[in-house]
Formats: structure tokens, C-alpha cells, sequence
């Protein structure tokens, strides 16, 4: 009788099922995944419009006809808070990758160069580093805010300024990550037996180097992430992100920081949104960081 074969194994299914061991990572993965559905699929069945006006229904309490309330015009707060999460996970995402593939860029260059190439990369990330984000974030928006939105519109062109804004003041973290990686990794066997096997440079970052050095990235890349989401939330909350008629869930607190004594449910709900959201990705995040460790046993 022969024997029955080994089952396949690999790297990342070994990390599949470490993650699945981690019960609070899939919670928040399922209530994420819940949450990007109901912004995606929620308006095709919410349908009121975002500006419809009812003042007869001025800060109305939740109710069957508006399940998470009313502002002061009468407008649906469940209709804008949708829309708005769309925009909000847009731009946490955008942002991100952004920050992923300058981080990886420099960071790699880095790790492979020597001498004045790493150095001078270092210290341009230590300029980053060493800039204090809000004043400038502020002052870049307000230098640039008007010109993008003559050239790409008032909705694309502040997407763009705040994605690049964001994702341009976090990049420094993953691109030392990144480096470090590199420096690590190019003094493995691995890496010395394809140098010896005669593989250029690039082959040994590309094949070799880089698949490895990812875990960290990828977890990195869900911190970036929700980060990208409290900032353009900040943004908005300061007056500095999207139109008042762009409700992003930002631009919602804002509006309803002024009526909080009277109709707690306007910021209520929104807040809520973004609670959930970056606490879920973090959760996320930290499943991804015990799944990708490879000093982890099954």
C-alpha cells in the first residue's frame, strides 16, 4: 500500500492559518469587510439623496424614517454618512499606497546602495521625520487647495491634495522599515548562494529580497492606513478638506460640533464610523503582524 503524499505547504498558507487562530483579527476583518459593504452596496439600497432638504424634520432624532437622524436642513444623516464613508476609505487607501510605494522605493534603494546614496536617503527621511506634520499639512492646503480645485474640480482636486498631503508625510516609517529589511536580509544564505550563483542585483532584490521583506510592509500598510483615515477626518473636522456639500465623515463632525447639546445623534453616528474603522484595521493589523512572523509555530 503506498503511502499517502504530504499535504502542499508554504509560507503564506502557514500564515493563513496563524491568522485564522487570531479570533479578534477575523471579528474585526468580518465587521470590516461588513462596513466597506454597506458603504458600497448601502446607497443602492438607502436611496435618498444626500441634499435632499426637509426642515420640517430639522435634527430629528433616529427613527424609522431616518434610522440614524436628521441635521439641522432635515437631511438624512444614514444617506451622508454612506456616501461619506466612501470618500473616507478612499483616501485612507489612496494614501496608503502611496506611502507603500515611495516607502518601498527609498527604503529599498537604500538597503542595496552603500555610502553616500544610503546616507543621503536616510537624511531625507530624517528631514520628513523631523517636520512637524499639522502646521505644514495646514500650509500646503492652503497654498495648493484653490489651483487643484480650478484644475481637477472641487471633489477630485481636494482628494488628490489630501492623498497626496497624507500620503506623502507617511512614507518615512515603512521606507526604515523597508531598509532594515534589506540590510538583514541580504547577509542570509539564501541571498549569498544566488550572489554566488552568479544572480545580478536586481534578480536578488526582486526574487530573493523584496518577497521576504513584505511581511512588515503589509502590516505596516493597515496602520497607514487607518492613520490616513484620522487625517483626512482631522482635515475635515478643521474646515481644511472636502466642501460642506462633500459629506466625508469628517466634514460631518464638523457641521455638528455646534449642535451637540441638541442633537448628540448628528456626531454620534459618524464618529462611530470612524471608531469602528480604524479600530477594526488595527485589530487587522495585528493579526497580519502574528500571521507574518516567522518565528511563529502552528
Amino acid at each position: 500500500m503506498s503511502a499517502r503524499p504530504a499535504r502542499g505547504t508554504s509560507p503564506w498558507r502557514d500564515a493563513a492559518r496563524r491568522f485564522a487562530r487570531h479570533r479578534m483579527a477575523l471579528i474585526s476583518l468580518f465587521t470590516l469587510g461588513l462596513m466597506v459593504l454597506a458603504v458600497l452596496l448601502g446607497p443602492m439600497v438607502w436611496k435618498v439623496a444626500i441634499n435632499d432638504i426637509d426642515f420640517s424634520a430639522r435634527n430629528a432624532l433616529p427613527s424609522a424614517a431616518h434610522p440614524m437622524g436628521t441635521d439641522d436642513l432635515g437631511q438624512d444623516i444614514l444617506a451622508r454618512v454612506l456616501y461619506g464613508g466612501r470618500i473616507s476609505l478612499a483616501v485612507g487607501l489612496a494614501a496608503m499606497a502611496m506611502a507603500m510605494v515611495v516607502g518601498v522605493l527609498v527604503g529599498a534603494l537604500a538597503g542595496v546602495s552603500r555610502g553616500w546614496v544610503d546616507a543621503a536617503l536616510m537624511w531625507l527621511t530624517d528631514l520628513f521625520l523631523s517636520l512637524p506634520q499639522l502646521p505644514l499639512l495646514l500650509l500646503v492646503i492652503y497654498l495648493f487647495r484653490d489651483s487643484l480645485k480650478a484644475a481637477f474640480g472641487p471633489e477630485v482636486g481636494v482628494f488628490i491634495l489630501i492623498v497626496l498631503v497624507v500620503g506623502g508625510f507617511r512614507w518615512m516609517p515603512v521606507a526604515r522599515l523597508v531598509r532594515a529589511q534589506f540590510f538583514s536580509l541580504r547577509e542570509k544564505e539564501f541571498v549569498e548562494a544566488a550572489r554566488a550563483l552568479g544572480a545580478s542585483t536586481s534578480r536578488q532584490v526582486f526574487r530573493h529580497i523584496l518577497p521576504n521583506a513584505l511581511g512588515p510592509v503589509i502590516v505596516a500598510g493597515t496602520i497607514d492606513v487607518a492613520a490616513a483615515i484620522i487625517a483626512e477626518s482631522t482635515l475635515s473636522f478643521l474646515g481644511l478638506g472636502f466642501p460642506p456639500d462633500i459629506p466625508t465623515w469628517g466634514r460631518i463632525l464638523f457641521d455638528a460640533k455646534d449642535y451637540l447639546d441638541i442633537a448628540p445623534h448628528w456626531a454620534l453616528f459618524p464618529g462611530l464610523a470612524i471608531f469602528l474603522t480604524v479600530l477594526t484595521i488595527n485589530f487587522v493589523g495585528d493579526g497580519l503582524r502574528d500571521a507574518l512572523d516567522p518565528r511563529k509555530v502552528l
